[in-house]
């Protein structure tokens, strides 16, 4: 796997503070580990953006003299705009766990004929390996997907076997064919015997009592 490059300098703005970084065009960012301490930095959001479109989550990114994976990215919820970065370095020799993405390919004969809609029940997955043997992503063919109820388990997935090792349960179902929804037809509510306000009840009906009070009789 090519590993990313990606420069960062050490970040002394620290809080609240950091809002002026990101008006520089910089991110802030944090270094986490085992066997080392957290360590702030800040990196340029153009340069980010380009090395986490090459290596996403799972892909290694040479951060000066450290190698890192990308381990969790926070947006502006309105901007979408990166506004914080965690880094996780890695050990080379030493395997990780990390989630993997999945990606459904193509279309399914299914959903084309119109018989059936393909659900995805699972968007990452869960494995282990050295950092250089991590997938990039786990790609799903739909274009096999042609009938109802018919699945992709996390036992059908292709990978080194050798080199990594997959977290989920075997059986568990990763996309399904699933039959069309039904529309629910709503009844209208059972008004027959019930009087509308206003209505003249029909001869032989009863009719509602009056909810005036009535006047008393002198005694």
């Amino acid at each position: 796997m090519n590993k990313t490059t990606l420069t960062a300098q050490v970040r002394k703005v620290t809080g609240r503070k950091v809002k002026t970084l990101r008006k520089e065009g910089l991110i802030p960012a944090n270094i986490y580990g085992k066997k080392i301490k957290s360590q702030a930095v800040q990196v340029k959001a153009l340069d980010f953006k380009k090395a986490y479109e090459e290596a996403g989550e799972t892909g290694l990114i040479s951060l000066g003299d450290r190698a890192v994976l990308v381990s969790s990215v926070q947006f502006n919820p309105l901007t979408d705009a990166v506004v914080h970065v965690d880094f996780r370095q890695v050990d080379l020799k030493e395997k990780v766990t990390a989630a993997v993405p999945v990606e459904l390919m193509g279309k399914s004969p299914a959903e084309k004929g119109g018989i059936g809609t393909v659900v995805q029940y699972i968007d990452e997955i869960e494995v282990e390996a050295l950092p250089t043997d991590l997938p990039e992503k786990f790609e799903i063919d739909a274009s096999g997907l042609s009938e109802v109820d018919q699945a992709v388990f996390v036992s059908d997935l292709k990978y080194d076997q050798a080199k990594v090792e997959v977290k989920n349960d075997p059986g568990e179902i990763i996309v399904k064919v699933e039959p069309p929804q039904k529309e629910e037809v709503v009844a209208p509510p059972v008004t027959e015997g019930v009087p509308v306000e206003g209505e003249v009840p029909k001869e032989g009906e009863a009719q509602a009592p009056s909810e005036e009070p009535q006047e008393e009789k002198a005694s």
